[in-house]
């Protein structure tokens, strides 16, 4: 490839990648913005800056690389220019083009024919001096290492770091060692120099740097950059296998693009951000004015649950309210009238049969099965002398009792077991409050489980509907 085809490629992206830049930074100029918040995105700010620099190109590398023989530097003048977007609060991409030259000597081997000299490991020649022309640009991620001033509320100081990839053109030329013997050829290296064209290798560029604030669009920018090549030629000695590497140390001056309404992402800081939208009194009366909201609810769900006589029943639902404390009420809060106890003493014959209860030659034996309506736990009125036998055959002997609760087939299992724990607790109630002890009573259920006879026919079913008795 042309040497000056290539930097002509060069110089018309460069020119395209910023005349891009400019006119997305420029497109919202005239619209009107508001005050940034936090999760609004990146169209709330400038993001697009170019940048110019001059700095010192050198073989000698902070870190100690390679020189190829060639330890003295002789400074020289590098220049760059750069357009990037912020695509984050600390991260943004970066487009570089660099140029300048790179000088510099051998001082090692003085002791040789000829004084210091840096020798060519392919072909044999010996060189004491080169000078390099170089083109370079590069696409490289940056990341603002210090995006969070926690000290301050805005962002003064950026700290940077930088790394990316490229292509870089070079044109070395070396200056011979007078008098120094070629091994390869045999003879001695002539006086005077050798150019070496049409070079163009991939780059890596990794460096950092520290940006100081002027103003939200201008900031003045110090970094170094290591450069390794992939290539053995820079200084027109090859130096296989080690690869050539070169630094540039530079400082300049980076002009954000947009309107002066929108801040500079680059230097907003989020957490001073955070704190500004906290604290936004459109969004505290916001605040405010929903937790009256939700103070509101929590007082109607108060008033609904108040319970001011502890009968189980809401003031709001309440129909006999300051009922005596242990009174046991139906749903809407009034006290249950049962039947008066009956004195069964009257109708027993030996303890078991009662006969002449309202039904002729019926006979009704205490602790018989309790029977209930469909889909109900309210005692049927023929059921209250068994419940009375029952009392006072267990007021009398003192002993406990098992209150086992059953339900016919229809409906859920989940259903029918409530419904059957309900029916036994209506038969102890009742017993209770006909004088039993009640820690004598203890309550079953069972559900549609244990039916007495088959679930398929109404007959059946009315059987199942019961209350057992286990003394």
């Amino acid at each position: 490839m042309n040497y000056s085809t290539i930097k002509k490629t060069i110089a018309l992206s460069l020119v395209s990648l910023m005349a891009v830049g400019a006119a997305n930074a420029q497109t919202t100029s005239s619209a009107t913005t508001t005050t940034p918040k936090v999760f609004g995105g990146t169209d709330q700010y400038n993001t697009w800056s170019v940048g110019v620099d001059l700095g010192l190109p050198s073989l000698l590398l902070a870190t100690g690389g390679p020189t190829g023989g060639f330890n003295h530097w002789t400074p020289t003048i590098g220049w760059g220019i750069s357009v990037k977007d912020q695509i984050w609060h600390s991260v943004g991409i970066q487009f570089d083009y660099n140029g300048g030259s790179i000088d510099g000597a051998s001082t090692i081997n003085k002791n040789a024919v000829g004084g210091p000299y840096s020798r060519d490991v392919v072909n044999g020649d010996a060189f004491s001096s080169f000078k390099t022309n170089f083109s370079q640009f590069s696409l490289s991620g940056v990341i603002n290492v210090a995006t969070v001033d926690f000290l301050h509320r805005k962002n003064a100081i950026q700290f940077y770091a930088k790394g990316g990839f490229g292509l870089v053109t070079y044109t070395p030329t070396a200056t011979g060692a007078i008098g120094v013997p070629n091994p390869v050829s045999g003879g001695v290296y002539p006086q005077g120099t050798a150019t070496f064209t049409d070079n163009l290798d991939l780059v890596i560029p990794v460096g950092t740097g520290l940006k100081f604030k002027v103003t939200d669009q201008i900031a003045i920018n110090a970094g170094y950059t290591e450069n390794f090549i992939d290539a053995n030629t820079v200084t027109g000695v090859n130096t296989f296998p080690t690869r050539s590497s070169y630094s540039y140390g530079y400082g300049g001056v980076e002009y954000t693009f947009g309107p002066a309404s929108k801040p500079n992402l680059e230097w907003v800081n989020p957490v001073a951000l955070m704190y500004d939208e906290l604290y936004d009194e459109a969004l505290r009366q916001e605040v405010a004015a929903l937790k009256t909201r939700v103070g509101n609810v929590e007082n109607a769900v108060r008033d609904l649950k108040k319970d001011s006589d502890g009968d189980g029943v809401s003031d709001q639902f309440d129909k006999c309210p300051n009922t005596p404390a242990g009174t046991v009420v139906d749903g809407s809060g009034c006290a249950i009238k049962f039947p008066a106890p009956i004195d069964t003493s009257v109708f027993m014959r030996k303890g078991v049969l009662y006969p002449g209860m309202g039904v002729a030659s019926a006979s009704v034996a205490a602790f018989s099965n309790i029977q209930f309506e469909f889909d109900s736990s309210v005692l049927r009125t023929s059921s209250y002398p068994v419940l009375d036998a029952t009392s006072t055959a267990l007021r009398a002997s003192g002993s406990a009792c098992e209150l086992d609760g059953f339900a016919s087939s229809e409906g859920t299992a989940a259903h029918n077991m409530k419904l059957s724990r309900d029916r036994a607790n209506s038969v102890k109630t009742y017993l209770v409050n006909s004088g039993v002890d009640a820690k004598k009573l203890k309550v079953k259920a069972y559900g549609e489980t244990h039916p007495i006879a088959t679930n398929d026919t109404e007959d059946g079913r009315i059987l199942n509907r019961r209350v057992e008795f286990k003394k």
